[in-house]
C-alpha cells in the first residue's frame, strides 16, 4: 500500500552558470545551524573540487541535507553547463521537485532552458527563485515574465506553469515573497519548499528497491552507491541483490548504510523508503543498477542519457620527453585504460572504445568542456598521455540512410559596435540566424550552427570581441550533414626543427615570424609546436640557436632587448588551437603541442604526397 512520507522533501537546484546556486545552498546550510560559527564556513562550500573553485562552475552533482522544523530537505546541487547534462539527468531521478534560480538582471539564460526542459519532462514541480534582486539594473518583472514564457515554450503543464515565486539575495542569505519585503533569513524559501514540493510517495510493505544514480568512493569502505530508496526498508548487514540494466543479477552485502545530513554522510542501521541513501560493501556497482531485497527480479527503469556528440583519441605519450614528468607507472596503456573505464562508471555521458592500436582509446563526451575537464582531472592525478583534436560524431538516419551531424543553438551577447564582427564569424561557420534583438547598446543573437563548425570558435570569438562578449551553446539535435568543410585555422604553426633549450638570442631574432608559446630556457624537441606563424602554412625554426662566443664583449641586455613574453596557453586554448595533424602532450607539469610526425623531412614528404593526391 502506498503512503506519503511527510517528514522528507527531495529537491534539486538548477540554474544557468553563475546564477548563484551554490551560494544559495551555502546560505541554507548556514541558517540550518550546520556550523557553530556561520562566518567560518567559507563560500561555495559544495564546490569542493579544485577545478570547480578555479573555474567558478559546478561540475559534479552533490548531495547534502538540512533539517527545517523537523522536516528533512535533501538538496542536490546540479551543474548549470550543458556539457555536464549527464550529471543533471541522473540526479533528477532522485528528486520530487526543483528550485530554479533566475538572475534578476539576466533573466532565464540558454543553459536554464536545457536543465529546465529535463526537469519538466520528468513532471517535477518547480519553484522559481528570482536571485540577486539587489543588483543595479535588476529587471525583476521582466525576468519573471520571461521565465513564464520559457515554461510555456518548453511544454509545461498547467500545474507546472502555476509556479510559486520567491525573491532572494543568496549572498546575504535573505528571501521574501516579494522583492520589496525581504526577510533577514531564508524562512520564506524553506516554507515554500515544504508547502509546494510533494513529499515522497513510498511503498513500505514492498521489497526494498533503489536505483543507483551516483557513485562515490571511500578508501576504507570501497565503492559507495547513492540513490533514493523507492520502497521497503534497507538494513545494515543484510544481503542485497544487484540487477544491472541488461538483467544480470548478483548478490552482495550492505556492509555500511548512510543517509545525508548537513555536509556529511551519517552511518545508520536502517533506512526507510523515500530517503536518499548511500550503500557500501558491494565489490562492483554501476550507475543505473538496481539494488534491493534478494527477492526482487526486475530492475527499475535505467537512466536515459543523451548520446555523446564529440570524441577525442587518448593515447600513451609517444614524445621524446615521455616519462619525465608523470607519476611512475601512470603513463602505460593499462593504467590509462583502467582510469578511463573507472570514469565511465560514474560519468554516464562518457563512452570509451578501443582505438586503432593497443595504446589508443577513443573517448566520446558531450562537448569540448566535458572532455577538457576529464583531461585536466587526469593530469592532476599524475597521468601522462596525449590527445587528438576533437571531432564530432556523425549518425546515420535509419529512415533515409543519409548522414546526420549534431547541431547547436548558439546564444551570443555582444556590444552593439562589435556585432558586425560576430556576423562575419558566424557566416564563415554556416551559422543560421534565428533571432536578434538590441537592448541598451547590447545585441543578443541566436544562431543554429553545426557542432563541427564550432570547434575552436570560443577563442576566436573572445579575441574578436576583446573578451567582452558572451557565448553559450546548447545541443539542439541532428540535421542532415552539410557537404562543406569547416573553416581551417587561419595561421600555421611554428615548429622546432631540432631539439635543445630555447634561447633568448634565437627567439628575439625570430619574433617577426609569429607569436611564441615558449620562453627562453624551455626544453624543446624536433616536431614540437612552439608558436603560431603569421602565415597560413607551418614553418620549422631553430629556437635553440645560441650566440657565438667571441672575444668581443657585449652588454647582457643585448640578447634580450625587444623580447616579447610568450603567449600563455591553457588546456582549453590548446584544444581549440590544435590542427588535425597535431597532438597535445599532457603531463602533470606541462602541456606541449606537437606534430604527429616529429621528423621535419618526413612530415614535408607526407604533406607533399597529400597535396599531389588532392590535385589528382
Amino acid at each position: 500500500m502506498k503512503q506519503v512520507r511527510n517528514d522528507i522533501r527531495n529537491i534539486a537546484i538548477i540554474a544557468h552558470v553563475d546564477h548563484g546556486k551554490t551560494t544559495l545552498v551555502d546560505g541554507m546550510l548556514k541558517q540550518s545551524k550546520v556550523f557553530r560559527d556561520a562566518s567560518a564556513a567559507g563560500e561555495r562550500i559544495l564546490d569542493s573540487n579544485a577545478l570547480e573553485r578555479e573555474r567558478g562552475i559546478t561540475i559534479l552533482a552533490k548531495n547534502t541535507a538540512v533539517t527545517w522544523n523537523d522536516t528533512k530537505i535533501n538538496i542536490v546541487d546540479t551543474p548549470g553547463h550543458a556539457d555536464f547534462g549527464g550529471e543533471v539527468e541522473r540526479v533528477l531521478n532522485m528528486v520530487d521537485g526543483a528550485l530554479l534560480l533566475i538572475d534578476a538582471v539576466e533573466g532565464p539564460m540558454p543553459q536554464t532552458r536545457f536543465v529546465l526542459r529535463k526537469a519538466l519532462s520528468l513532471g517535477l514541480r518547480v519553484i522559481v527563485v528570482i536571485n540577486k534582486v539587489d543588483r543595479p539594473h535588476s529587471r525583476i518583472e521582466e525576468a519573471l515574465n520571461d521565465t513564464f514564457d520559457l515554461f510555456i515554450e518548453l511544454g509545461a503543464t498547467d500545474e507546472q506553469a502555476e509556479f510559486p515565486v520567491v525573491y532572494a539575495i543568496g549572498l546575504d542569505g535573505r528571501a521574501g515573497y516579494s522583492a520589496a519585503t525581504l526577510q533577514d533569513d531564508l524562512t520564506p524559501l524553506f516554507e515554500t519548499i515544504i508547502k509546494y514540493i510533494a513529499p515522497p510517495i513510498i511503498e513500505p510493505d514492498q521489497p526494498a528497491r533503489m536505483l543507483v544514480t551516483t557513485l562515490d568512493y571511500d578508501n576504507y569502505k570501497g565503492q559507495i552507491a547513492i540513490g533514493r530508496l523507492r520502497s521497503g526498508v534497507l538494513k545494515k548487514g543484510q544481503t542485497i541483490a544487484r540487477i544491472s540494466p541488461d538483467g544480470q543479477k548478483t548478490s552482495g552485502k550492505a556492509e555500511f548504510l548512510f543517509t545525508f545530513h548537513n555536509l556529511a554522510k551519517v552511518e545508520v542501521d536502517e533506512v526507510t523508503a523515500g530517503d536518499i541513501v548511500a550503500v557500501a560493501g558491494l565489490e562492483k556497482v554501476s550507475i543505473s543498477d538496481t539494488l534491493g531485497d534478494p527477492s526482487i527480479s526486475e530492475a527499475l527503469p535505467a537512466i536515459m542519457v543523451d548520446e555523446p556528440t564529440v570524441r577525442m583519441t587518448f593515447g600513451v605519450n609517444t614524445s621524446p620527453f615521455t616519462g619525465r614528468e608523470g607519476k611512475v607507472g601512470q603513463g602505460t596503456s593499462r593504467k590509462l585504460r583502467e582510469r578511463l573505464e573507472l570514469e565511465t562508471r560514474s560519468n554516464v555521458a562518457l563512452r570509451v572504445q578501443d582505438g586503432d592500436s593497443a595504446e589508443k582509446f577513443v573517448v566520446s563526451g558531450r562537448g569540448e568542456l566535458h572532455l577538457g575537464i576529464l583531461i585536466e582531472t587526469m593530469r592532476r592525478e599524475g597521468y601522462e598521455f596525449e590527445v587528438s583534436k576533437p571531432e564530432v560524431i556523425l549518425r546515420e538516419d535509419p529512415a533515409t540512410g543519409k548522414m546526420l551531424e549534431p547541431v547547436e543553438d548558439v546564444h551570443i551577447e555582444v556590444a552593439e559596435e562589435t556585432a558586425g564582427v560576430v556576423f562575419e564569424l558566424m557566416g564563415s561557420r554556416r551559422g543560421e540566424l534565428k533571432n536578434m534583438t538590441t537592448e541598451n547598446a547590447t545585441t543578443f543573437m541566436e544562431y543554429r550552427v553545426p557542432t563541427r563548425f564550432l570547434i575552436g570558435f570560443q577563442s576566436q570569438f573572445m579575441r574578436a570581441t576583446s573578451g567582452m562578449g558572451q557565448v553559450n551553446t546548447i545541443f539542439a539535435g541532428y540535421e542532415p550533414l552539410l557537404q562543406v568543410e569547416p573553416p581551417r585555422r587561419q595561421f600555421g604553426s611554428l615548429v622546432a626543427d631540432q631539439g635543445g633549450t630555447a634561447t633568448a638570442y634565437a627567439i628575439v631574432g625570430l619574433q617577426q615570424r609569429g607569436t611564441f608559446f615558449v620562453d627562453p630556457g624551455t626544453d624543446v624537441y624536433e616536431g614540437m609546436v612552439i608558436g603560431e606563424h603569421i602565415r597560413a602554412e607551418d614553418l620549422a625554426l631553430n629556437v635553440a640557436r645560441a650566440k657565438q662566443l667571441t672575444n668581443f664583449r657585449a652588454k647582457p641586455s643585448e640578447t634580450t632587448d625587444g623580447l616579447v613574453p610568450a603567449r600563455g596557453m591553457s588546456l582549453d586554448d590548446f584544444i581549440e588551437f590544435m590542427a588535425e595533424d597535431e597532438l597535445l602532450e599532457v603531463t602533470p607539469k606541462s602541456l606541449r603541442l606537437r606534430k604527429r610526425i616529429l621528423d621535419n623531412e618526413q612530415r614535408l614528404k607526407v604533406e607533399k604526397a597529400r597535396k599531389k593526391l588532392v590535385e589528382a
